[in-house]
């Protein structure tokens, strides 16, 4: 017999629920999620990694009770998360899907090393709508990487790294957009817009430029392949490299635009963005990237 979605009794009495909320709207947070949401004794909203708008969080907790929100520490640090399962139900809201993120994959394991029932109710995710959003093959997606805002003088190259590996192989990049300019995962967070991601790459490409002389690595093929890669990909003109910027999607909100590193700056974005950069591009991605190209 199928399994009731809408009472307290399709779940259990006591554990950690992994609820993924979906990308940005309470319309599409599946039925499965909101049910176990309801149905928890304790809710807590992981504030850190990404975000939904407060006017649906707001209707979010009228359906399904009060909601608590966590920063960084309570879920890496979860003795207090775990404290309450071992005696209630609590559920862990996640934007997207839970396990999407290293940490909470390691929450997951953590919980079953220490003997909670640890349950995922699945959510849509940004990886999994952007591609076909904008048009690109979903089979030519490189390694995803995030954009992180600089520390004082410090700039991680890591990001652009791999843009350039997946460029040397024709493939496509997605690139999420950091919301923490502490790098703490406390709070005061400030989702990056198209002009701090421009602002990041730039800071990226420059220090990168100050290495593509050294001599490539005689003793390790995938860092020789990647200083390559780098050294080939910094060949090309910054302002004219193309790039899609993708802005609240799956939301009433959502923007798709096709354009420039050096015109992205001017794009005003949305409340969470993240960057889709093309590579080699058949004959029906072309077509579908440029209907986003402005003017198009």
């Amino acid at each position: 017999m199928a399994e009731k979605m809408d009472g307290r009794e399709s779940f259990p009495k006591t554990g950690l629920l992994l609820v993924g909320m979906g990308m940005g709207s309470l319309s599409g947070m599946t039925v499965e999620a909101q049910a176990a949401a309801k149905a928890a004794d304790h809710r807590r909203y992981e504030a850190y990694t990404a975000l939904w708008p407060e006017d649906e969080l707001t209707r979010l907790e009228e359906r399904v009770g009060s909601i608590q929100r966590v920063m960084r520490p309570e879920v890496e640090e979860p003795e207090e998360l775990f404290a309450l399962a071992e005696r209630s139900l609590v559920a862990l809201l996640i934007v997207g899907d839970p396990l999407q993120a290293t940490t909470h994959v390691d929450l997951q394991l953590r919980a079953l090393d220490a003997g909670i029932d640890c349950r995922v109710i699945h959510g849509i995710s940004i990886t999994t709508v952007v591609t076909g959003a904008v048009g690109l093959s979903n089979y030519k997606f490189g390694r995803q990487t995030t954009l992180t805002y600089p520390y004082g003088d410090w700039i991680a190259t890591s990001p652009m790294e791999v843009l350039a590996s997946n460029w040397e192989q024709n493939l496509h990049t997605l690139a999420l957009l950091d919301l923490d300019p502490t790098g703490l995962g406390t709070g005061d967070q400030r989702p990056m817009k198209p002009e701090d991601a421009v602002q990041s790459m730039r800071l990226m490409w420059k220090k990168l430029q100050e290495t593509v002389d050294e001599p490539l690595s005689e003793d390790h093929v995938r860092l020789a392949f990647r200083q390559m890669a780098t050294k080939l990909y910094l060949q090309q003109n910054f302002d004219d490299i193309p790039v899609v910027l993708c802005a609240d999607m799956g939301t009433p909100d959502q923007s798709i635009v096709t354009t420039t590193l050096g015109a992205l700056g001017e794009e005003k974005g949305g409340r969470l963005n993240c960057l889709v950069f093309p590579a080699g591009t058949g004959e029906v991605e072309e077509k579908a990237v440029l209907r986003w190209k402005r003017g198009e």
